[in-house]
């Protein structure tokens, strides 16, 4: 898989999440390698959802267009 497929896979994934979570925006979506922790953190501060369960969906999303 290369760079350009991997950046598709997330902003694909991105809308995903969006669409789950309308309170998400980009800059909480924004993914720098090293920054899992933050990411989670981030997303689970704006919706209120547990870490397992942003976990899960961020795994759901990407298990769709990752194949």
């Amino acid at each position: 898989m290369n760079t350009l497929e991997i950046k598709g896979d997330w902003n694909i994934t991105k809308g995903k999440l969006k669409q789950k979570w309308a309170t998400l925006t980009d800059d909480d979506l924004q993914y720098a390698e090293g920054k899992h922790d933050e990411l989670l953190g981030r997303i689970q501060k704006r919706t209120g959802q547990t870490r397992e369960a942003v976990e899960k969906a961020i795994n759901d999303a990407a298990s769709c267009c990752c194949k």
